[in-house]
């Protein structure tokens, strides 16, 4: 079976038109970073990026070139612990959500 649309169309589609889950891909991508998966992280950072704020706006917002941080969030990309700090602001006041950390036991 051929494929008659790319995922990032749904995904941009969906996260414009459902808040709900924008922040989940926000969710997802946080906990990706702390669970030590970060290079799928970057990725969906980077697919909620183009679907909310735009790689130009987080450029203007967090004082980096547009190009810099297309890298940072490639699959190979490696963003300091500053700039992503400024790119997960940039989509937080995006999105109007605020996030908090829970440890939790492991079973």
């Amino acid at each position: 079976m051929v494929l008659t649309r790319s995922y990032k169309h749904s995904i941009a589609e969906r996260a414009q038109r459902d808040p709900e889950f924008a922040q989940a891909l926000l969710d997802e991508a946080a906990t990706l970073f702390l669970n030590g998966e970060p290079e799928m992280a970057r990725i969906i950072l980077r697919d909620l990026i183009n679907a909310t704020v735009g790689f130009e706006e987080l450029a203007r917002e967090t004082e980096r070139p547009s190009k810099s941080l297309h890298r940072m969030l490639s699959a190979k990309g490696n963003p300091s612990m500053d700039n992503l700090a400024k790119i997960f602001s940039v989509i937080r006041t995006t999105l109007g959500v605020d996030m908090q950390v829970h440890a939790v036991p492991v079973n």
